[in-house]
């Protein structure tokens, strides 16, 4: 099984660490793509229309030059790097001993810099998006997806894939064949404000259970001794399932 997350806008910074060596990441395979991102986006935010190109405010102008010092910066692992609500609710930083490890394992992390990577890889502090489209690369979804599907399948191995990536960074990656028949979509019905929390919330359940659901159906079945959960088959082989999940309220 992986569970597949979006990453977070808001990212923390060190003042001291390791610097960034790409191929010490998790998906090697993804180097040499990683490599063209990183050169890319270098020198497109060293450029006066770095704002418009990247798609955020000018008073951003701090966040866009760490773009330019991707190999300089001090790294954080990928677990503190993300912050935000999804992050919070997840709440690695109290994970141990076998719920540590699960979560290293299973939780992969899509990123428009990075492609994938997976909690203990280090990474540099960046300001860039999915859904750009960056010179001379082009849209950065379709850079992704041209490399993505033999590593993150060979991780999926015969488990689930439970993705809970938002739409544009789902566009990098989706499972095919065989393996589509085992995706399944997280989604929160009703107020948008707790879909990453709940999202946050189904990712913990998932790493601190020793069990590895196979098929949709297991893990419907063992979110629903958690949650208020609701499954919906794929429309397509090509398409996810649909797993609609929502925090069970307290009862008196």
């Amino acid at each position: 099984m992986i569970v597949l997350l979006p990453p977070s806008e808001s990212k923390a910074t060190r003042r001291r660490g390791a610097r960034l060596d790409l191929a010490k990441l998790s998906f090697p395979e993804l180097t040499e793509a990683r490599q063209q991102v990183a050169a890319a986006v270098s020198e497109v935010s060293a450029r006066d229309e770095a704002p418009e190109v990247l798609g955020v405010s000018p008073n951003l102008a701090d966040e866009i030059a760490r773009n330019t010092r991707l190999f300089d910066a001090p790294t954080l692992p990928a677990g503190q790097l993300y912050t935000g609500v999804l992050y919070d609710a997840l709440g690695l930083s109290d994970l141990e001993g076998a719920d540590k490890a699960r979560a290293t394992r299973r939780v992969v992390i899509s990123s428009s810099l990075y492609g994938a990577v997976r909690l203990g890889d280090r990474l540099a502090p960046y300001r860039l998006s999915m859904g750009v489209n960056l010179p001379p690369l082009g849209a950065l979804a379709a850079h992704w997806r041209s490399v993505l599907d033999a590593p993150l399948s060979e991780a999926a191995g015969k488990g689930v894939v439970v993705d809970c990536r938002s739409s544009t960074y789902a566009a990098s990656w989706n499972p095919s064949g065989e393996l589509a028949r085992r995706w399944v979509h997280i989604r929160v019905p009703g107020a948008t404000h707790m879909a990453k929390h709940t999202r946050g919330l189904v990712t913990r359940a998932l790493v601190t259970d020793a069990r590895d659901p196979r098929t949709p159906k297991a893990l419907t079945a063992q979110l629903a001794e958690t949650f208020d959960v609701d499954l919906h088959e794929a429309t397509s082989p090509s398409k996810p399932w649909i797993l609609d999940v929502s925090v069970r309220e307290a009862t008196a």
